[in-house]
């Protein structure tokens, strides 16, 4: 609902002092925005103003925040103003703070929205006013000062802001104070001995004592400023009943109980009749929401505030986890393994003779495995890339390298130039012989025209001498740039470092291997090959990339064996299902698991010895 505000006219110079104050303003936001449109109306003089704030889950419906009338002046223009509130909000953010006449039918009576600058730059805020018995000239002077103090509620929420965080820093301070210390300690008692201690200090208590669940119950283990206590004591016992009162409920038990409280409190109770103790508190220590322990405090200077109490929350909170983790550890490795995995295993074997009932089943999982399970075996070997088409660019004359393109490894498409030689002195005989074959010509048609046809016959033959000349120059000139035939990646090759040194013709320049063709060539040891003759597919992985495994599939095995330093090698040649990768390379190598088919744990650990004795005891 909006808010009403009795109608008021404060002067001008009051209305700029009520924006002032509420730059700093520290109240509370409903206080400040009845305040914020009473000193806007005084600023203006205006009859009405509403504030408006968008909805963010639907665009073009507005909220009403504020809403102030001074129930004066003429009614009609503040029931035509009422009609088009929205419509002008949603102008102004359309077309920007703007005043605009309510009604033609009414002079004097203007509209003046603007929008509000909030801390959230998201939320769309502004502010509608109705002022009569103006003009144009006036009603852009009051646009103007509303556009100076729109900042005034984010710089109110600002305050607010800044005030939470300083609220928030000193809960945290508290806590973070408390945890240094617990967490300074390596052992569960001192860490809970320290956090005791830490909290009697902080919230002035008496006594602050740490009960831990242990077999159901809770147990007292710490009680500040106490290092040895009698865990018989008639006060212990009725501080632990205290604590499990806490524990069962799951919940903060204040003692005494507020009129409000729905908590049980009877044990509570009897421990302040027996101790006397003022004000109590107990808090149960959560881990994954199941409550682990309780810390109970004891003071008599007051009872605990609502600040306290959330701090109190925030430190159990924050010092659950280390003192359950301490506790868990503060034993040598071997107990804390050996009884974690009892007690996994005597939820399904039974708390009786655990170990031999666990050993047995152990026994026979394991014989059934190793005798009757069959597992999937595989032939092991290493393989490489090749290509089926590989390519040597030779020189093809004698001369000087000019212009390098590639170096090995360089991709290259069909027609690319790789390397170029040096055609200056080609081009000079191209002239040469040009020149020539233009003057034999010439000597041709002048025997022609003389009628000499034994010079014609001799010019016309020297002119054919040097177009052949000038042909083979022209071809050395075009074979200058050795270009690739295919598209494939460089393999070998690297002449950058010998631009402007001679090269011989024939002599191997670059090497192009092809890589739309590529398969893998195994080698697969003389003592596995018999398993793999029948066998079509496997995988393989290769060294620079071990996850990814691709599979392959068998399509010849080399018919003679080739010598190893480790023993013979069958060569196998597979292709590769799915394609060739782009990253692939020829060369690139790797490890070949061929199938052969499922066998017994124990076939595969004892045929290798079972081969072995064969051959020596020759069986």
């Amino acid at each position: 609902m909006p808010t009403q505000i009795p109608s008021i006219n404060p002067s001008l110079e009051t209305a700029q002092q009520e924006m002032i104050d509420l730059r700093r303003w520290s109240g509370t936001a409903k206080e400040f925005w009845p305040r914020y449109l009473v000193a806007m109306a005084g600023l203006t003089n205006a009859n009405k103003v509403v504030i408006l704030l968008q909805d963010a889950a639907q665009t073009g419906k507005w909220r009403r925040l504020g809403d102030w009338s001074s129930n004066r002046g003429p009614a009609q223009p503040l029931v035509d103003f009422s009609a088009k509130v929205e419509a002008l909000a949603a102008q102004c953010l359309v077309e920007g703070d703007q005043s605009s006449p309510v009604s033609d039918r009414r002079e004097g009576a203007y509209a003046l929205a603007f929008r509000l600058r909030l801390q959230k730059v998201d939320d769309v805020c502004v502010a509608v006013l109705l002022v009569t018995a103006i003009n144009e000239a006036t009603a852009r002077e009051c646009l103007v000062r509303l556009g100076l103090v729109a900042d005034v509620p984010a710089s109110f929420q600002a305050t607010l802001t800044s005030q939470q965080a300083r609220s928030d820093v000193e809960k945290f301070a508290a806590t973070l104070d408390i945890m240094v210390l617990v967490n300074a300690e390596k052992r569960f008692l001192a860490a809970a001995m320290a956090l005791c201690n830490g909290v009697a200090t902080r919230f002035n208590c008496e006594r602050v004592s740490l009960g831990w669940l242990e077999n159901g119950y809770i147990r007292l283990r710490t009680i500040s400023r106490t290092e040895k206590f009698d865990k018989q004591m008639a006060a212990v016992r009725a501080l632990e009943t205290a604590m499990e009162e806490a524990l069962d409920q799951d919940e903060e038990i204040l003692w005494p109980p507020a009129d409000e409280a729905i908590h049980v409190t009877r044990d509570h109770d009897k421990f302040a009749k027996m101790q006397s103790p003022g004000n109590v508190c107990s808090l149960p220590l959560r881990i994954d929401g199941k409550a682990v322990a309780v810390l109970t405090c004891e003071r008599q200077s007051g009872s605990f505030t609502g600040i306290e109490l959330q701090q109190l929350r925030l430190t159990c909170d924050q010092a659950a986890r280390r003192l359950t983790e301490l506790k868990q550890h503060d034993r040598w490795f071997g107990a804390r393994w050996t009884s974690a995995t009892r007690e996994q295993l005597a939820k399904l074997v039974g708390p009786q003779h655990t170990w031999v009932k666990v050993s047995g089943l152990l026994g026979a999982a394991a014989l059934v495995i190793l005798f009757l399970v069959p597992f999937r075996y595989r032939v092991e070997g290493n393989f490489m890339l090749r290509s089926d088409e590989v390519s040597f660019l030779s020189a093809p004359f004698d001369g000087y390298i000019d212009v390098v393109a590639v170096r090995a490894g360089d991709i290259v498409k069909k027609g690319d130039k790789l390397v170029g030689l040096k055609t200056s002195e080609l081009e000079l005989e191209e002239s040469s012989a040009a020149a020539d074959l233009t003057r034999y010509q010439r000597e041709a048609d002048k025997a022609r025209a003389a009628k000499n046809l034994g010079e014609m016959r001799i010019a016309q033959a020297l002119a054919e001498q040097a177009k052949a000349r000038l042909d083979i120059v022209r071809y050395r000139i075009e074979q200058a740039s050795i270009k690739a035939g295919f598209d494939g990646v460089v393999v070998e090759g690297d002449l950058r470092e010998r631009i402007g040194a001679p090269v011989k013709q024939g002599e191997a320049l670059f090497k192009v291997a092809r890589t739309d063709n590529l398969y893998v060539e195994a080698e697969v040891k003389e003592r596995d090959v018999h398993e793999i003759l029948n066998r079509k597919g496997g995988e393989i992985a290769f060294v620079s990339q071990p996850k990814l495994k691709y599979p392959i599939r068998i399509t010849t095995i080399e018919p003679a064996a080739v010598p190893k330093n480790d023993g013979n090698v069958f060569l196998v040649r597979c292709q590769v299902d799915g394609g060739i990768q782009k990253w692939w390379r020829p060369g690139m190598s790797g490890l070949c698991k061929l199938e052969v088919e499922k066998r017994t744990l124990f076939w595969m650990l004892t045929h290798r010895t079972v081969d072995f004795l064969r051959m020596w005891l020759w069986w």
